[in-house]
């Protein structure tokens, strides 16, 4: 099935079969999983139909208009976005049909043991080791990931450890799926510069995890690590939003609404950054429409350096639009959110959060090297260290 009128009516079927209005919002969600609803691209019997994701928009502009529920994303996203497409990438058939249902509804949620205190920027450097138990065949894994959002929450993880120090650091690093409520895995808040402890520090000790918990070739993490990072990117930096969605959306209001704070200055900045976020938008959706053709690449390394750097000089801007009102901070409590809520707190809270923008999902050093390489084509930084074994390299 291809036409969008056939999708249509199948969607208007499944509505009158499960009326959003008296059906639970759980049964609900299994039940348009199971019909192929989810993601319309993947294959039939995983949420999908085999259909092109272009699709997936016919799908969701019929449910939206009957008020169907849907799968708070936002509080799912890396599941979503990031464990999701690598499951499918990699994963047994076995492990497809256990994860991905209760993934997309919501029922588990996943976090990314990915960064290290040692291991940022320069990921392939990791030093979490798993080491395989000749016995049971199960990997025994030791070390400290940082920066993990979500784990506080999270049933399972995405997670690349090292298999063989012996070989280069790209080469030897296997991936793995984790059991966050196994022994020794201990998760604890880093309280960041909102106040908040959104992100987690998680120590492993002698986490057992079985084979069948593993995603690829031994040794080939990095390979499998690599659709995780390309998608990571792409959710981060190329959500759909509507014009003036996201942190443009607060400044051009209290523009509008707020006349006395007006300045000529302050206007010529806003207009060059409400271009910015418009060009920004359009190319998201450009991109987007080349992932109905394919897998995402270095584009969306480019989508998520924009991001940071507008989300920055937007908040910047709001808070100096805003005067001393843009001074003030509603709540140092210390809390562990479930989700990041950017547009529904105050101005000084976009401004200290969207600081971590250029860190997380990959630094904006990190993905400025990308785009030059792989995007322009420009001759890569001379690395001493590709050929040298993990365990002889400086630390």
């Amino acid at each position: 099935m291809t036409d969008a009128a056939e999708l249509r009516t199948r969607t208007q079927e499944f509505l009158a079969a499960h009326p959003p209005a008296s059906t639970d919002r759980d049964t609900f969600l299994k039940a348009r999983f199971d019909a192929g609803l989810a993601w319309v691209h993947y294959p039939e019997g995983l949420g999908g139909l085999g259909v092109p994701r272009s699709l997936q928009a016919v799908v969701d502009t019929e449910l939206e208009a009957a008020g169907a529920p849907d799968n708070d994303p936002r509080r799912i996203g890396i599941g979503l976005g990031m464990a999701a497409p690598t499951v499918l990438g990699f994963g047994t058939e076995e492990q497809k049909r256990r994860f991905l249902r209760p993934l997309w509804t919501g029922e588990e949620v996943w976090c990314q043991l990915f960064s290290e205190p040692g291991a940022g920027s320069d990921l392939a450097a990791l030093g979490t080791r798993a080491v395989r138990d000749e016995a049971s065949g199960d990997w025994i894994v030791n070390g400290q990931k940082v920066w993990t959002s979500s784990a506080h929450t999270a049933r399972w993880a995405i997670l690349i450890a090292r298999t063989d120090p012996e070989q280069p650091k790209h080469r030897g690093i296997t991936y793995f799926v984790c059991d966050m409520t196994d022994p020794g895995v201990e998760v604890r808040p880093l309280r960041q510069i909102t106040g908040e402890a959104e992100f987690n520090e998680v120590f492993l000790t002698d986490v057992r995890i079985p084979d069948a918990h593993r995603l690829g070739a031994v040794g080939e993490g990095w390979k499998v690590a690599q659709t995780t990072l390309m998608n990571e990117r792409v959710s981060i930096g190329g959500m759909r939003i509507p014009r003036e969605g996201g942190m443009i959306g607060p400044v051009a209001k209290a523009w509008r609404d707020r006349p006395e704070l007006r300045t000529h200055d302050l206007h010529q900045r806003l207009m060059t950054l409400w271009v910015d976020a418009e060009v920004a938008r359009l190319t998201g959706e450009r991109l987007r429409q080349q992932l109905v053709a394919g897998q995402p690449g270095p584009e969306g390394s480019g989508m998520k350096l924009g991001f940071a750097r507008l989300n920055q000089e937007i908040s910047g801007l709001e808070v100096e639009l805003l005067g001393e009102e843009g001074l003030l901070y509603e709540d140092w409590t210390m809390r562990r959110p479930e989700l990041v809520d950017f547009t529904g707190r105050d101005a000084g809270y976009r401004y200290l959060r969207s600081k971590g923008n250029s860190i997380e999902g990959g630094t904006s050093e990190v993905l400025l090297n990308i785009v030059a390489e792989r995007v322009l084509g420009l001759p890569s930084e001379p690395r001493t260290d590709k050929d040298v074994a993990w365990k002889d390299l400086a630390r």
